[in-house]
């Protein structure tokens, strides 16, 4: 199981980088791998929301199941990965880096505060 260092998480498994102030968020290897073979996304905002933590981002369905995906951070989109329409597999193949969700304009730093790091992530799938 992935769990890159360097990111933070969230007990609903997405995870966020920040990066000069533009969060880029997506769903975990853990999500993923539970998820399946993803078939189906389908975005719940759009460019220019603003958005609160917790706020509903995407539904994402699988042969498996579907999930929503809520945002673990506040702010303004500013890019969706539209890529993900036509090839939703990409988030089973790159959960990391090809398939990402969404990057907004972070209001609040503090927020991240409130996530994991690696180590507290893996403890808590661990634990489920």
């Amino acid at each position: 199981m992935l769990i890159p260092e360097e990111l933070k998480y969230q007990k609903t498994d997405e995870w966020v980088k920040i990066v000069d102030g533009i969060a880029t968020i997506g769903i975990t290897d853990f999500a993923q791998d539970s998820l399946s073979d993803v078939v189906f996304v389908e975005f719940d905002i759009d460019v220019d929301d603003e958005v609160s933590a917790g706020d509903s981002m995407a539904t994402i369905e699988s042969v498996k199941a579907a999930a929503e995906v809520v945002f673990p951070v506040s702010g303004k989109v500013i890019e969706i990965n539209q890529t993900l329409i036509d090839t939703p597999e990409l988030l089973n193949e790159s959960p990391y880096e090809e398939g990402w969700l969404v990057r907004v304009q972070a209001a609040d730093g503090t927020e991240l505060e409130n996530l994991m790091d690696a180590a507290a992530y893996a403890i808590d799938i661990q634990d489920r």
